[in-house]
């Protein structure tokens, strides 16, 4: 594998960081912080810059809260000039370690995402009999520091860089050195490069062909069931032996009847929303109902909302017409 090199220095360019600010600022220019940031970008860009070419940038200033949807997480949000440097290193590093995943693999990725994932999904439903699905217990809680930066070494060779995002991880201090914080961008790209070494055994090693992966949700697609029990176990002792992960134990199914991936049910010749999606985006429609009639949101960004929602419920051609239609009519028929 080829290593990149001579990265570090473009990260702190004032353009990538004025690049990096953009980015870190959408959906948030009514924030005090995102407003002093904008009046004084100039002055904060040379300061960051300079610290970070020093290795004086300080990081490892986080806000935690939990959100119980749809099951319960703690966020560990950065502060907004870490935030930047963030988007300021995936500017630069983003494009070597996309070049080392696998085809199959969609999050995090552009042109990638979670409807081409259903699509690919489905289309390996439509060919094999039996399917497995893969699970990793607390992904994100479980990922080693010291692999982490190993396998990081494995792709690049700047050592300033290496420092730089040896301090980042090593700023989360989760049990026993592993663990990356959900709602960091940087974590959500280590993560999905941890997990790559998974991909790798799974279709180099391996050759498997029916292959999806969306973050930590895999799904495994075989003519037979016993070739898919062998792969299982063979992807358990990996994921403990190389990448300290423990997958739950799961078993073989058949692909007719639906496959659950991304809050759907893939079958062989369509996709619907699966149960729990429905009952949530029930609940989600009735939230924001009756934000309006309180006054809480505006009829507008409701309606915005809404379409949010319907973009999610027949994303990658999911057939969901009338379960949308049997929850918004009434809206229809109620609103004044």
């Amino acid at each position: 594998m080829k290593r990149a090199a001579n990265l570090f220095d473009r990260i702190y360019e004032h353009e990538n960081l004025r690049l990096a600010f953009h980015k870190a600022a959408r959906g948030r220019r009514g924030h005090a912080v995102v407003r002093q940031f904008a009046a004084n970008a100039d002055s904060y860009i040379a300061a960051m810059s300079a610290a970070i070419c020093e290795g004086t940038f300080p990081v490892g200033r986080f806000q935690q809260f939990l959100i119980r949807d749809p099951k319960e997480r703690v966020i560990t949000a950065p502060c907004f000039d870490e935030r930047v440097l963030h988007h300021a290193i995936m500017n630069i590093c983003e494009p070597a370690m996309d070049r080392w995943l696998i085809d199959d693999t969609f999050a995090c990725r552009r042109g990638k995402g979670r409807e081409a994932a259903i699509r690919r999904a489905k289309g390996f439903t439509s060919k094999s009999e039996w399917f497995l699905k893969l699970d990793v217990r607390k992904c994100f809680d479980s990922v080693s520091h010291a692999r982490l930066l190993g396998l990081l070494e494995c792709r690049f060779k700047d050592c300033r860089l290496l420092e730089l995002l040896q301090r980042i991880i090593s700023s989360y201090r989760g049990p026993q050195g592993a663990g990356l914080p959900i709602g960091s961008l940087t974590s959500q790209h280590f993560a999905n490069f941890y997990l790559g070494w998974l991909d790798r055994l799974v279709k180099d090693s391996l050759r498997l062909r029916g292959y999806v992966r969306y973050m930590d949700d895999m799904v495994l697609w075989h003519p037979s069931r016993e070739a898919l029990i062998d792969v299982h176990a063979r992807c358990e002792e990996f994921a403990a032996l190389r990448l300290a992960l423990d997958i739950k134990p799961s078993a073989v199914r058949r692909a007719n009847g639906g496959v659950p991936f991304l809050g759907c049910q893939v079958f062989p010749t369509h996709v619907e929303l699966s149960g729990r999606s429905k009952r949530r985006w029930r609940n989600r429609v009735r939230v924001l109902q009756r934000g309006e009639r309180l006054g809480l949101i505006s009829q507008r960004e409701l309606q915005v909302r809404l379409t949010s929602l319907a973009a999610f419920a027949k994303g990658a051609g999911v057939k969901s017409w009338r379960f949308r239609n049997s929850v918004l009519q009434p809206l229809a028929v109620n609103d004044p």
